[in-house]
């Protein structure tokens, strides 16, 4: 059973507790969006890590589409790792965020008063310093399926049917149905890894844009795909962190429209 209460938060603003085996608490900040989660008994006893992520561009204080803040997100989740996550307007990146970030970019953590970018950096660090439960992927499957987001894009962004995006696309996604037929249910096997953590949210956007923008979905015939995609897509740690239907559709807009 799921208990709900609303109390006053430090910031003189409207937070709200959760409360179950693990509990979420988010609470209001000076700083653009920012919520704060917890995981069980062992995590009252932990700092939160921060992490900067892209906002959303459609509803204020909601997670935003990038696929690589929800990459380190999931992580952060399958080891119960709490997190502060600042939310960041990309679009007006404010000074406080370009002094920890000189790119600009997300997302970026906070280890040790150092602030890490790059999501393979980041993961890799979170398993070295989080190591249970282990997610590392073994070297010889860590690159299963990962073409697949950059033939998605080439697919997304043609304006010609004729021209083999698609086929190079299918061809992607075949060879991963293949792979699941025979190694599956997760890239690793029986248990979920960081090469799942790392695609799951590739496909996610590949489903959205590509059924909004071309009324295209996964063949039935890649039935192996189709579940794997419903199996990780329902976990608790990927609705967590999923973003919006309509952030997804707006994220890829200047590529498509472009």
């Amino acid at each position: 059973m799921i208990s709900l209460r609303f109390q006053p938060c430090t910031t003189g603003v409207l937070s709200a507790s959760v409360s179950r085996a693990g509990f979420i608490k988010r609470c209001g900040s000076t700083k653009p969006g920012r919520t704060v989660r917890r995981f069980g008994t062992m995590a009252m006893a932990a700092s939160p890590l921060e992490i900067c992520v892209k906002a959303s561009i459609t509803t204020p204080n909601k997670l935003g589409d990038c696929p690589f803040c929800q990459r380190v997100l999931l992580t952060m989740e399958e080891k119960n790792v709490p997190y502060d996550m600042k939310m960041v307007d990309l679009s007006n990146k404010p000074e406080w965020f370009l002094k920890i970030s000189q790119e600009g970019k997300v997302p970026v953590v906070k280890f040790d008063e150092k602030w890490v970018p790059d999501s393979d950096v980041i993961t890799q660090a979170l398993e070295d310093k989080y190591p249970e439960p282990p997610l590392a992927t073994p070297p010889e499957k860590a690159s299963v399926g990962s073409k697949i987001f950059s033939t998605f894009i080439g697919f997304l962004k043609s304006k010609d049917s004729g021209d083999g995006t698609e086929q190079v696309f299918l061809d992607e996604l075949s060879a991963f149905n293949d792979y699941l037929k025979e190694n599956g249910p997760f890239i690793n096997g029986e248990k979920i890894s960081a090469a799942d953590l790392s695609l799951a949210p590739k496909l996610y956007h590949m489903k959205i844009a590509l059924g909004h923008y071309k009324n295209w979905s996964v063949p039935d015939s890649l039935s192996f795909v189709i579940s794997y995609m419903e199996n990780v897509f329902s976990k608790e740690s990927f609705t967590n962190t999923q973003a919006q239907t309509e952030d997804v559709i707006a994220g890829w807009r200047p590529k498509v429209m472009g």
